[in-house]
């Protein structure tokens, strides 16, 4: 998906944004930000809640690192905040109700829990075979 960064200067930057679900964690959305889009020169990924951009396409959501809000009709801001300051970058609403279709026919949500190893999940967390 195209996003547009909102910057101090009046003009808009578009850039490319990688928008993506994966059903083996499917409470989670990710964005990413290729490397000539960031200050660091790398590319730059965000993590964040299936339902935080659910909620946030039609109302204001999100208290942490990540928020997102409605920009009129057909936009929404996404606010990403680092120790290095807040990005913001619109997008085009439309395109994340279709984004959010699409995971939501791969998980519905509440079945999210379907789709979990927990044993794999537990193992990992405890850093391997007991």
């Amino acid at each position: 998906m195209q996003a547009r960064m909102v910057a101090s200067a009046p003009r808009m930057e578009t850039l490319p944004a990688t928008l993506s679900y994966d059903v083996k964690d499917p409470f989670a959305v990710r964005m990413a930000f290729p490397a000539p889009a960031t200050l660091e020169g790398t590319e730059v990924s965000w993590e964040f809640s299936r339902e935080l951009l659910t909620t946030g396409v039609d109302a204001p959501a999100g208290e942490g690192d990540v928020r997102v809000r409605p920009f009129g009709y057909e936009r929404t801001v996404l606010e990403f905040h680092a120790a290095e300051g807040i990005a913001m970058v619109h997008v085009r609403t439309a395109e994340l109700r279709r984004f959010l279709e699409r995971a939501q026919e791969l998980v519905p949500v509440g079945d999210e829990y379907r789709h979990l190893d927990l044993d794999r999940n537990l193992t990992d967390l405890l850093g391997g075979p007991c």
